[in-house]
């Protein structure tokens, strides 16, 4: 670590070290103060080390949010180590992957998620298991590691590798992308200079925290020395609940989320007084979810982000007053918003030349947050960071203002209520079954969730194939939120370019036809 380039064990350490005294986290019930969430951190890294845990070795957490996990995030790098929080959503065989892909000396367990995996994880030989909960047979606990005795934190920083997140992958394959100390943490910085997440704040954290975004979220919290308002999930009841009664100031929900709290029975907008900024990305925000929520909240500062893992979350904020008055009257809230601090902006045409504002192009984002690369994978890190830039494989344009807009997905992706599904990926697990003789899957709008996966299949002649067929195939494969929630059966085959690939803008027409299809 060398010059200002920043380490994050470091700069969480300094941005608490007056507040010892206060709290750190709030999970059912229980409230940790920071110089217990410091020594906590601490004798877990003593213990990874004890275990046989080297410095760069990947330690993966496979858990529900808690105050655990958030002392995880500072006791693995603490310890020199590479954090790798495994997608609680995914299968049994996703996470296979991802654990071959990157072979973690150890992997914590929360109970939650031992019994469905224990067989997988037995097989996979992982040097370490560590229960989170209940002691079990071979395991260590994480009791067993709070014992040892506080460790120093090792001198790790600047463009060392503090994590790998796992995303959704085009062909099938998951791709893991590392992030380093210095781009994360300076990433939740320029965010914070922008006023989000100030001193002392009260941070609602219940978005799943192997989510990227999430992990922003409890990392701004933590850089203003503030309270992590941590839930297990997401119940739009009691998540209102959790807001109201642990004093929460400002959160990040998805579009989805908001709708479904709007929607609860006896929803009360008096529970989200205390709260003065909402951050929303991840999906399109509905006109009218908008307007409803800012109606209901009117005190609220609601702030838009864009940005992606691959750039240690966010390129873009649109700022509270563009969601108003004048800005608002000419349609500039459907913006994706101006370049944070770190990043820069340009549009490119399919030969990598930069654009004028206006035209619409692939957004390219450049700056310290853009990813060290793909974990294991090369070619596809040479096929995303070009010339100094990060082919986001996202359309967008520039207006006179500087504000971005994501105005299509050049990767065939779906976002589904904030989660991102490869279509590719869900055709590959469709294309096994043997009643399906071609298959395409296409994202179409929905009320609920912004828009749902959808499967076009043409069955083989003389097959009989059924909705629910097609559904309990893809669970046994991949995670329920990739599976299709609606199976169109065709009796001809789908319509194919001169290249012989399927015209998915043909089967998106009558779905899309009047609506748009904004991402940001």
């Amino acid at each position: 670590m060398t010059g200002q380039q920043l380490s994050y064990v470091s700069a969480v350490r300094a941005a608490v070290a007056d507040r010892l005294a206060a709290p750190a986290s709030v999970f059912e019930g229980c409230v940790r103060t920071w110089g217990d969430t410091l020594d906590r951190a601490a004798r877990i890294a003593g213990g990874l080390l004890a275990l046989g845990v080297e410095e760069g070795d990947r330690v993966g957490i496979l858990s529900a949010n808690s105050d655990d996990y958030l002392a995880l995030y500072l006791a693995v790098p603490w310890a020199g180590a590479v954090l790798v929080p495994l997608n609680c959503r995914w299968s049994e065989a996703e996470n296979r992957f991802a654990i071959e892909d990157c072979r973690p000396r150890a992997i914590f367990v929360s109970d939650d998620f031992a019994d469905a995996n224990a067989a997988m994880l037995a097989e996979e030989k992982v040097e370490a298991l560590i229960s989170l909960g209940s002691p079990r047979g071979g395991w260590h606990t994480l009791a067993e590691l709070l014992a040892r005795e506080p460790i120093d934190a090792a001198f790790r920083g600047g463009d060392d590798l503090f994590a790998i997140f796992y995303t959704g992958g085009t062909t099938g394959r998951s791709k893991g992308v590392m992030l380093s100390h210095d781009g994360f943490v300076a990433n939740c910085q320029s965010m914070r200079e922008l006023g989000l997440f100030p001193q002392g704040c009260r941070g609602l954290v219940v978005p799943p925290l192997f989510h990227l975004a999430a992990a922003a979220v409890l990392t701004m919290t933590m850089l203003a020395g503030g309270t992590a308002v941590i839930g297990k999930g997401f119940e739009p009841a009691a998540t209102l609940d959790l807001i109201n009664q642990a004093g929460v100031t400002d959160a990040l929900l998805i579009p989805t989320m908001i709708q479904m709290m709007l929607d609860a029975p006896g929803f009360d907008a008096a529970k989200l007084k205390q709260v003065k900024s909402i951050l929303y990305g991840a999906s399109p925000m509905q006109e009218a979810t908008l307007d409803r929520i800012m109606a209901a909240a009117p005190h609220v500062d609601f702030v838009q982000l864009y940005g992606m893992t691959e750039v240690s979350c966010s390129a873009t904020m649109l700022g509270a007053d563009y969601h108003k008055g004048e800005h608002r009257a000419a349609g500039r809230h459907r913006g994706a918003g101006k370049p944070i601090s770190i990043a820069e902006i340009g549009i490119a045409d399919d030969a990598g030349n930069l654009l004028p504002t206006g035209e619409v192009g692939e957004i390219l984002i450049r700056g310290r947050g853009v990813m060290l690369g793909y974990w294991n994978q090369p070619e596809l890190t040479a096929e995303a960071l070009r010339g100094g830039w990060m082919y986001t494989g996202d359309g967008g344009r520039l207006d006179d203002h500087g504000i971005l807009y994501v105005v299509d997905r050049i990767k065939d992706m779906i976002v589904s209520g904030g989660e991102n599904v490869f279509s590719a990926e869900v055709e590959s697990v469709l294309a096994l079954h043997p009643a399906v003789a071609q298959v395409a899957v296409i994202g179409v709008p929905d009320a609920r969730w912004g828009e749902r996966v959808h499967a076009v299949i043409l069955p083989r002649a003389g097959a009989a194939l059924s909705e629910n067929e097609v559904v309990a195939h893809c669970r046994e494969r991949i995670a329920d939120y990739k599976c299709p929630r609606s199976v169109e059966f065709r009796n001809e085959p789908l319509p194919l370019s001169a290249a012989g690939k399927v015209l998915k803008a043909e089967l998106r027409k009558t779905y899309w036809e009047g609506q748009s299809r904004n991402v940001a």
